[in-house]
């Protein structure tokens, strides 16, 4: 496993990073999960990402119980607040100062840890000023409950604000958590620029643009059962990949994946890599094999002919427009 500086920051974290939407709490049963856990571990995996909204508070608990026994101070634990959680009551979303200050108090009891690594605005809050959020995750930091903040799915705008409310308040804002893959590049004219700028860090999420560059998916044909494209619960966020066009590009990408000794996933994983603006990939795992799969994808360098053979071969389905952030962030707060 390779360690990456989070922002400019000291805090160093693994290049890939383990997370569990869709996964812990739901998809699959708690012993598997477990499994998950310390197969990633087992495989070098120090950094460990969740949020109270995943499967409603409880793959929060799923994970505490997973590294329960494991020394606190070798782990870098993230969680995040925004979307509805408990009973989805009216104070129960969005980054008012009440809202944060009850979250962090209930992630902590379910990670059964005194403070979280990372405390991350899982989404811009439009209903609540800005400086309203700053300050209480400022207070957040200083209570001991998170060292660093970061931000999900944010404009690059945003950010700055962010960033400039947090220098002022005297925490560190360091990471930014987009998704980014091969077929989703949004954050590349923008957001990345920023954010280096800025000293902020990519943790991306989806670098396998939801499973479909796994190569699983083939054209015309019904996608496998059990798989995320079968699935009622995740298959719309899927759906916009799951064109015949993209899907028949992905499947070009395989000889090239070949030829580099990597399977697809791996190819998938260190592309998002490859951009220096990114600390770590966010990976997730239904069965342990694809933990030990997927993080040999660290320390890998594509050539930069190869890099340039996947452009050739994905051409235009890659979607890289900058107003996609704005375009997909919530207009008011959920409920």
């Amino acid at each position: 496993m390779e360690f990456r500086y989070l922002g400019r920051s000291g805090l160093k974290i693994s290049e890939i990073t383990y997370g569990n939407w869709l996964t812990h709490g739901s998809q699959i049963e708690n012993e598997t999960a477990q499994a998950c856990v310390r197969s990633a571990l087992d495989a070098g995996i120090t950094t460990f990402d969740t949020a109270d909204v995943y499967a409603n508070t409880k793959a929060e608990s799923v994970l505490g119980d997973a590294l329960s026994g494991e020394r606190r101070e070798s782990l870098e634990i993230f969680t995040k607040v925004y979307w509805p959680t408990g009973p989805k009551g009216h104070n129960d979303s969005g980054l008012s100062r009440k809202h944060i200050l009850e979250s962090i108090n209930g992630s902590l009891k379910r990670l059964r840890t005194d403070y979280v690594d990372l405390y991350q605005a899982h989404r811009f809050d439009t209903e609540t000023p800005l400086e309203e959020t700053m300050r209480a995750f400022a207070d957040v930091v200083r209570q001991g409950k998170a060292l660093y903040i970061g931000v999900s799915e944010w404009t690059a705008d945003q950010i700055r604000e962010g960033v400039a409310l947090a220098r002022e308040l005297g925490i560190q804002l360091i990471s930014s958590q987009p998704e980014y893959s091969m077929l989703w590049r949004a954050i590349e004219e923008e957001v990345a620029p920023a954010s280096e700028e800025l000293g902020v860090s990519q943790i991306v999420w989806s670098p396998m643009a939801q499973g479909v560059l796994s190569g699983k998916y083939a054209p015309d044909t019904a996608p496998p059962e059990g798989s995320r494209a079968a699935t009622e619960v995740t298959k719309g966020a899927i759906a916009r990949f799951m064109t015949p066009e993209i899907l028949t590009r992905v499947q070009g990408l395989r000889p090239l994946a070949e030829e580099a000794g990597l399977t697809m996933p791996q190819l998938a994983i260190a592309w998002v890599l490859q951009n220096d603006n990114v600390a770590s990939a966010l990976v997730g795992a239904s069965r342990p094999e694809q933990v030990t799969d997927n993080v040999k994808a660290a320390g890998i360098t594509l050539e930069p002919a190869l890099m340039a053979s996947i452009d050739e071969v994905l051409g235009d389905v890659v979607e890289r427009d900058p107003a996609r952030t704005a375009e997909r962030a919530p207009k008011q707060r959920p409920s």
